[in-house]
């Protein structure tokens, strides 16, 4: 059961989104994939007047596609939410200047969900939103199981980390400090290019692959150099398909993402990769 202290310091972390009135029953826009799975689980239904138009997509949908189906959607244009009369309009952190500030100049409340880079910040958002909606003991339920999820997703002590790389289009990994990058060590596997200094979105060199392969390479997509011919070489390293909509959003997805990672890694472990 939340606290009343709980309560106030939720409400209290609301204070980096100037405007955003904090009342039970508030009408909500959510113009990104990550908050439309947080407020799926923390507003009421009919909270939620929209969701992103991402969330139908399955290739980026963090929603479970009968779940999206429910609710209506937009391509999040100015002239979309205005017709929705929401109190608040969620985006995220990447949401170009020029309509954050036309949001502001309607009157319009705007609240931006943070890059979630790792667990932590993803938590935090969870009770942000849930605070917003007015429910902040959702919140603290959805953190409870995710926590949860993440304990019981983790290796058994002493196992030795498996070195693997998620290799997106283009070339590009999951580097240092990703909330990806998290997810497989806490999972038990070592996120080779992070531990050789690469970032979030460096492009990591099929040359290099070759070179010093991972124990296991997770493909994102149907890029061609993800399935170059070289690859066969390394007949000692698995080779799967990480799905693309476990890339992008925390929150619930944190779920999803450690229990798939965990079932690969103990499909491993039985087949004798150590």
């Amino acid at each position: 059961m939340i606290t009343a202290r709980a309560c106030l310091l939720l409400l209290a972390a609301l204070a980096g989104w100037p405007g955003v009135a904090v009342a039970a029953g508030l009408r909500l826009v959510s113009l990104n994939p990550c908050s439309d799975a947080i407020l799926v689980e923390v507003a009421d239904p009919d909270q939620i007047l929209a969701i992103s138009a991402y969330s139908r997509d399955r290739a980026s949908s963090s929603l479970a596609p009968q779940v999206a189906a429910r609710f209506a959607s937009t391509h999040g244009t100015i002239e979309e939410v205005i017709a929705l009369h929401p109190d608040v309009v969620i985006d995220g952190a990447f949401a170009a200047p020029a309509t954050v500030a036309a949001y502001r100049r309607l009157g319009l409340r705007l609240a931006l969900l943070g890059t979630q880079h790792d667990v932590a910040g993803s938590l935090e958002d969870v009770r942000r939103l849930a605070a917003i909606a007015g429910h902040p003991e959702r919140g603290e339920a959805l953190v409870r199981r995710i926590t949860a999820a993440l304990d019981a997703a983790a290796p058994p002590p002493g196992t030795a980390p498996v070195a693997a790389m998620v290799w997106e289009w283009g070339g590009m990994v999951v580097g240092r400090d990703t909330l990806t990058g998290e997810l497989l060590e806490r999972t038990g596997f070592a996120n080779l290019p992070a531990r050789q200094g690469y970032g979030q979105a460096a492009i990591y060199p099929i040359e290099r692959v070759l070179a010093h392969p991972p124990q296991v390479i997770l493909t994102v997509g149907n890029d061609r150099m993800l399935h170059h011919p070289a690859l066969a070489a390394l007949r000692q390293t698995v080779h799967a398909e990480f799905p693309s909509n476990l890339l992008y959003c925390g929150g619930p997805s944190i779920i999803t993402s450690v229990q798939w990672l965990a079932q690969l890694r103990d499909r491993l472990r039985h087949a004798g990769l150590r």
